[in-house]
């Protein structure tokens, strides 16, 4: 099979088109053979180092296609059913092997591209709107990186919800795209004082939560968005890793909240992973959250797709063709 293999941390430019043995499925294991290959910022994460991945990698988390063959012991699938995952690595390739307990099986209304799209992503916006703090309908949030992979689907859930969406993006187009999804209000961070502008849109008052999926760059502007007890969100650090924050500080702006989720402890068990794509595919079918495939690439171009992502060039999700 062809894989794309990482032989050291660094710039795009360390990806490798590689042929591999075909993996065959061990005990509670099945081969799924790829359709299509989801690209997530995590990727970049491991690809650069800040987190570690033991190397030689084939970096990737999400995909989804048909299973191939099934391991001993496995009943969750049969050959032939359409199966996704989101949390295993290896995706960079045609096919991969992972646990079964770790994928799900596709029902009828979704389809191998839209999976590929919506599995971390859109399991991640799950346990964001709906599982990591008590929002009540009629909140006001603000949602940064609002038109990407997680935003865009975060802003349709949350609107889906009942909140009042404060969606943060860097240009005309993408504030276009954020308000189709429902967004009340769009800020665009490269002309405007994000925390000026939240203070204006909720009379002074602030957010009840801010999702930070940027870091660095956003992190302050996200604090001194918040309203009293609020709670910020920082899942993500495309700008770089966010500063060091004394504790006092939380207290001094509001008694805030600040939490660094992370998808896996959300989808820990079967049980969970099940429930968390359960709900994803019911706002996928009932079109309450639509996963927009913003461009594709082929497998083999994975560098170029990391550099329209790194560089912020890219609407919603991005998709490798294997």
């Amino acid at each position: 099979m062809l894989a794309i293999e990482l032989d050291a941390t660094g710039g795009p430019e360390q990806f490798r088109l590689t042929e591999r043995p075909t993996p065959a499925p061990g005990p509670g294991q099945v081969l799924i053979r790829h359709e299509a290959v989801g690209l997530n910022f995590i990727d970049v994460y491991h690809r650069t180092g800040l987190y570690p991945v033991k190397l030689p990698a084939v970096l990737g988390l999400e995909a989804a296609g048909a299973v191939e063959a099934v391991g001993e012991g496995v009943t969750r699938f049969a050959v032939g059913d359409r199966a996704a995952y989101g949390s295993s690595p290896g995706a960079y390739a045609q096919f991969n092997v992972v646990a079964a307990d770790r994928a799900v099986k596709l029902p009828a209304g979704v389809d191998t591209h839209t999976a590929a799209a919506a599995m971390l992503k859109g399991m991640t916006a799950e346990f964001l709107a709906r599982r990591i703090w008590p929002l009540t309908r009629g909140d006001t949030v603000l949602v940064h990186a609002a038109a990407g992979g997680v935003g865009g689907i975060l802003v349709q859930w949350l609107h889906h919800l009942g909140m009042n969406v404060i969606a943060a993006v860097g240009s005309e187009e993408k504030a276009a795209i954020t308000k189709a999804h429902g967004a009340d209000h769009v800020i665009l961070y490269r002309d405007e004082d994000i925390a000026a502008r939240v203070r204006e849109v909720t009379g002074g008052a602030g957010v009840r939560v801010a999702y930070d999926s940027v870091g660095k760059d956003t992190f302050e502007a996200s604090l001194k968005s918040l309203g009293r007890r609020g709670l910020l969100v920082s899942y993500g650090n495309a700008s770089g890793p966010p500063p060091e924050l004394a504790p006092g500080r939380l207290s001094q702006l509001g008694s805030l909240y600040l939490t660094r989720p992370t998808l896996f402890d959300y989808i820990a068990t079967t049980a969970e992973l099940d429930a968390a794509a359960a709900a994803l595919f019911e706002v996928i079918r009932s079109g309450a959250v639509k996963i927009e495939i913003g461009q594709t690439f082929a497998l083999k171009d994975v560098a170029d797709a990391h550099r329209a992502l790194e560089g912020r060039a890219t609407t919603g999700a991005t998709l490798l063709i294997p």
